[in-house]
């Protein structure tokens, strides 16, 4: 079971990191595109707010969103709000989803998050620090992928290998930073696919944030990943 302590703490200093760094923009930039299409800066805030109240639900045995619809129109509800009501409302609610995290419970049970897809409630602190670190990069703001933090990036890639593990559209892949490595996709008897490149550019192909140019494929094709 993960050490949900620890990744709460966690949590928190990437929150403050991005508090700090989104603290530097002003109105305008916040009304500017970020780099998740379709999405301003003030969307990705928005969004980081609306999901660690979800993430509360989550932990509390409540649906995580009313609805997918509910989900996207309070984003877009959100977003074009000032700069210092953005900042206001990521802070409070990272501060209740810290409150949560920190009252007795346990925290070997399972929840539900979207979707039908579950975890034990000690995985949910490291979907949440996912949720800031990757967006604090979608900000565009001058925080890379080359900046998460090690311990982030390496168990986010393992969190991502397992989830595409057994997928049938993803071909039998070996990912691997030529020290360490991890297996994904669909079983094969077969060597399948190894892709080999700097933890942040696998983790970058993982996740979406980039294309897979900065990696070395073997073996085959570069495999499509399915959105997350």
């Amino acid at each position: 079971m993960a050490d949900h302590v620890r990744d709460l703490a966690s949590v928190r200093d990437a929150t403050e990191r991005l508090l700090t760094a989104a603290g530097k923009l002003n109105n305008d930039s916040v009304a500017e595109p970020s780099r998740l299409p379709g999405w301003t800066r003030g969307h990705v805030l928005a969004h980081l707010a609306r999901n660690a109240d979800a993430l509360v639900n989550v932990l509390a045995g409540r649906p995580m969103y009313a609805s997918a619809e509910a989900r996207d129109a309070d984003i877009d509800r959100d977003a074009p709000r000032p700069l210092d009501v953005q900042l206001l409302d990521v802070r409070e609610s990272a501060a209740r989803f810290q409150e949560t995290g920190a009252a007795p419970a346990d925290w070997s049970r399972t929840v539900e998050l979207r979707n039908g897809v579950t975890d034990t409630a000690s995985g949910v602190p490291l979907r949440r620090w996912a949720e800031v670190e990757l967006h604090h990069v979608d900000l565009g703001i001058g925080y890379e992928l080359e900046d998460l933090p090690a311990e982030f990036t390496e168990r986010e890639i393992t969190f991502l290998a397992d989830r595409f593990t057994g997928h049938p559209d993803v071909p039998h892949t070996v990912v691997t930073d030529g020290t360490r490595a991890w297996t994904t996709g669909s079983e094969s008897a077969g060597p399948g696919t190894t892709v080999t490149g700097p933890l942040p550019e696998l983790l970058g192909w993982l996740c979406g944030r980039r294309d897979g140019a900065g990696l070395d494929v073997r073996g085959g094709a570069l495999p499509a990943l399915p959105p997350l």
